[in-house]
């Protein structure tokens, strides 16, 4: 058995904590502090601390498990698989590619959720995948993509918060869903600056704020544009930085304008003269952020709603300036990398759009398909769930839970039970899986070793620590030997790093390009920012030289010296002379490549790859930076980084979503002032000059883009866009028969659908179930004692738990938490009402009644009776 440590990261949110796993002589693992890791710097929650108690085979699954007469039983995997394959094969011959849903993960590794989108497109023919991460924060991307061009959670390190001046939180109860996070806002209040929380419950977060604002759920959209209105009003915006860096600005503010403090204290419940202390305390200090998380995001108007924040921010001139900026904390461990590669509806790897036929053309060319065989996109997340048992008959289902995370999820689970087929891939029997006609026991976070990328944009590197249990397979070899099954014997490899050299090329050009990213650089540089591109070989002779601009970062670009003796060669990088020292992808890679070469360079045809001794990243003959690269279109990529995007000359890449024109051809400009996509002529760090994490001078080596923005936006213009926006009412409002809004979120001790968390004895102690919290004026007119159950109601169904009475929630609300199964399922009321854009569901927001339990089983006693 191993016994030595592993250093790692946790399983849970988007944090990705960093750890230390050391097998003990019992069988257990033990959790130890990892304190070089920047995000939590040894800081872990509970649920981190416990989460190696999910890996005894005790509470686990450890054998497949087939539906015999009606019955889950043990079988064995060939029985398993094949049965999957026919089921599968049976139904797509019967009515089409279609008719097989896919249903992934935000906890998936990238590795996972890449080779998942590929198998539903390439084995499966299906459009119809989606991932549970559509309900975390994808009105936040659809917003950051019409603002600013491009959707990464954080534009900047966490590091940078207590930094700021003011951060203007929204929606987020970080103490409980991220605890080692909250010491971000803490020290930037001793540092100065201020904090603003609004949620309409006073959590813990909301306690240390300077300023608390409790609106009403679901008018975080009027607040925002409230804030705004004030902005214009008291002169605040910063005109110059309008002028130079946005579009948009006049049809923005006129919809703003129509939203005076007095009509948004109306519609909020925010007193004005807290809406004026707010314009004061983000508008004061030189820099500031907004931040927001599920709040404002999961409504049926969310990405309205993130964008009025981010109006926000414009107007004040705070995006893409240091220290400043608008955010999204990313919810699910792989929120981010999950939907970056090819398991969202409407996208392929890269963060490519499925109907853009130059992104088709380059993934296909990697996939070694036809692009015209790609199916085109398919259903949101909801809608694919509502459409099972009608024309999707079969799902395919991995790392997920609707059946309790879903909205509307009494109704999600008769659709599940309505499927011809059903097939899940889990480390738990959860309660979607034991609906399943077969359940497949895979590996989970310590058993295996893959890459997420956390809620900064920070890709990274979780290590396998120890062997998993007899019995259970990785979803990498599910998805091999399914694929092999069902007639595509190659393009499926079992191994994470070879998937991982595959996902680097099909990435390449596109705005969220890994291309620059290998295994060796994260386990060495603690995680690596995309976009992190591969830079275009240089001439012979050239050497890179940094210059440290006046905001303390730094560019290195391609220098004017002339190359002589050592430098010269150590400057041109991939084209040095042959590479003997220098010829791998970086400094550090020299050695390993000119080995790999045989001594005859990193670039001969014995391919070393990445790491020169492995040799397994080469996309093509030549290896993966030979003179044919990675396909036909020479330079690192077949097509999104190719020449013109490579060089910068055209100011766009064949995707269209390089350089801007004009931005490429400066070199350290194009590539610091977009950030992405393709590798506009020059290498960008934009980290402190005295980081010593890597040399940036280094050959070829891209050390990755912690901070983006700062000097132009992801547009075709470089402008960001203010996107006019106007309040509008739920999707549900109250009324006479349900005169309640009831808002639903998590507890520090659970996490999402508690399929995991639920099965840890220490938590379920600090979280034992469900419960309601209410105000105690609605308590009164119900009569209900702490404790006490009562009822919620909406149109959609009812729960039942325990009251928790406080004063810490507006009177016209409830809140209950949405990690149990049962009577207390928080979403069997939740509304599926969608966003137009996102297609998110709104969560946050729904009509319901509460009543006393007592009550109501007299009246049905008494109704009984009458009927009798």
């Amino acid at each position: 058995m191993e016994t030595s440590a592993t250093p790692t990261h946790c399983p849970y949110c988007a944090l990705q904590c960093g750890m230390n796993l050391t097998p003990a002589p019992d069988g257990t693992v033990e959790v130890t502090e990892r304190a070089d890791f920047p995000v939590n710097r040894g800081a872990l929650c509970g649920k981190g601390r416990t989460a190696p108690a999910v890996l005894a085979s005790s509470v686990r699954l450890t054998s497949p498990l087939v539906r015999e007469g009606g019955v889950l039983v043990p079988a064995r995997w060939d029985e398993a698989l094949d049965r999957i394959a026919e089921g599968l094969a049976s139904i797509r011959s019967a009515h089409g590619p279609d008719a097989l849903g896919v249903f992934g993960g935000g906890g998936l590794t990238n590795e996972k959720a890449y080779t998942l989108g590929k198998f539903a497109r390439v084995v499966l023919g299906t459009s119809q995948i989606d991932y549970n991460g559509r309900f975390c924060m994808s009105s936040a991307a659809a917003a950051g993509i019409k603002a600013f061009g491009l959707d990464r959670g954080l534009p900047f390190p966490l590091e940078d918060i207590p930094k700021t001046g003011c951060v203007i939180l929204v929606g987020s109860n970080l103490a409980e869903t991220m605890p080692p996070a909250l010491r971000y806002l803490t020290e930037l209040k001793d540092n100065g600056g201020t904090l603003i929380v609004i949620d309409p419950r006073r959590t813990k977060t909301a306690e240390q704020a300077d300023l608390h604002l409790a609106p009403r759920p679901g008018t975080d959209l009027a607040l925002a544009l409230g804030l705004l209105h004030l902005v214009v009003a008291e002169g605040r915006t910063d005109e110059e930085y309008i002028r130079e860096r946005t579009t948009g600005w006049e049809d923005a503010r006129a919809a703003a304008m129509a939203h005076w403090p007095e009509y948004v204290e109306r519609i909020t419940g925010v007193s004005v003269p807290q809406l004026r202390e707010a314009v004061r305390l983000f508008c004061e200090p030189e820099a500031a952020m907004v931040l927001t998380a599920r709040g404002p995001e999961q409504q049926s108007k969310g990405t309205d709603t993130v964008g009025a924040w981010i109006n926000l921010c414009l107007a004040t001139g705070r995006a893409g300036r240091p220290l400043s900026g608008y955010g999204c904390l990313t919810g699910q461990g792989n929120g981010q990398g999950g939907r970056e590669h090819g398991q969202k509806a409407d996208q392929l790897p890269g963060y490519r759009k499925l109907n853009d036929p130059a992104a088709r053309r380059h993934v296909a060319e990697v996939w070694g398909v036809d692009p015209d065989s790609l199916p085109g996109p398919g259903r949101s997340a909801y809608e694919l769930l509502d459409a099972l048992g009608t024309d999707i008959k079969s799902l395919l289902l991995m790392g997920s839970n609707p059946v309790v995370s879903a909205p509307r999820a009494a109704h999600v689970e008769e659709r599940i039970k309505s499927l011809e087929f059903l097939a899940v891939c889990d480390v738990v029997l959860s309660e979607t899986a034991a609906l399943a006609d077969v359940v497949l026991p895979v590996t989970q976070w310590a058993e295996e070793t893959g890459t997420t990328t956390n809620l900064e944009g920070r890709v990274l590197l979780r290590r396998q620590a120890i062997t998993p249990p007899e019995g259970v397979r990785s979803d990498l070899e599910v998805m091999h030997e399914l694929a092999a099954r069902l007639g595509v014997e190659k393009g499926f490899p079992t191994d994470p790093e070879e998937v991982f050299e595959e996902l680097r090329r099909a990435s390449a050009g596109g705005p969220a390009d890994y291309s620059g990213i290998t295994y060796r650089r994260l386990a060495e540089e603690n995680g690596v920012f995309w976009p992190c591109p591969t830079p275009p070989e240089k001439p012979e002779g050239t050497v890179d030289t940094a210059c440290t601009n006046a905001d303390g970062f730094r560019d290195a670009g391609a220098g004017n010296a002339d190359g002589e003796g050592a430098d010269g060669a150590r400057g041109a990088g991939l084209a040095g002379a042959d590479g003997d020292a220098g010829a791998g992808w970086g400094g550090a890679d020299g050695a390993d490549g000119a080995k790999g070469a045989g001594g005859e360079g990193a670039h001969s045809s014995a391919g070393a790859g990445i790491e020169g001794a492995k040799g397994h990243a080469g996309a093509g003959a030549d290896g993966l930076y030979g003179a044919k690269g990675a396909g036909a279109d020479g330079a690192h990529s077949s097509a999104g980084a190719g020449i013109k995007g490579a060089k910068g000359h055209a100011g766009t890449d064949t995707e269209g979503t390089g350089t801007p024109a004009g931005a490429g051809s400066e070199g350290v400009d194009g590539s610091r002032s977009v950030g992405v996509g393709g590798v506009e002529g020059s290498v960008l760090d934009v980290r402190r000059p005295d980081d010593p994490a890597q040399d940036v001078d280094a050959p070829g080596v891209h050390p990755g883009t912690p901070r983006l923005f700062l000097d132009r936006f992801a547009t075709d213009d470089g402008r960001a866009r203010f996107v006019p926006v106007s309040h509008r009412a739920v999707a549900e409002e109250p009324d006479a028969e349900y005169p309640v809004l009831l808002t639903t979120g998590r507890v520090v001790a659970q996490y999402q659908s508690g399929a995991q968390t639920r099965r840890v004895d220490e938590l379920n102690a600090a979280a034992p179930g469900p419960f309601v919290e209410l105000h105690p004026r609605l308590a009164e007119r119900l009569g209900a004692a702490e404790g006490d159950p009562v009822a919620v109601v909406s149109r959609r169904g009812r729960a039942v738990a325990p009251a928790r009475i406080t004063t810490s929630i507006r009177p016209d609300t409830v809140f209950m938490p949405f990690h149990w199964p049962g009577e207390g399922r928080a979403n069997t009321l939740t509304n599926p009402a969608l966003d137009p854009t996102s297609r998110m569901p709104e969560f946050k927001a729904c009509a319901v009644r509460v009543e006393a339990v007592e009550a109501v089983e007299t009246v049905e006693a008494v109704e009984a009776v009458v009927e009798a």
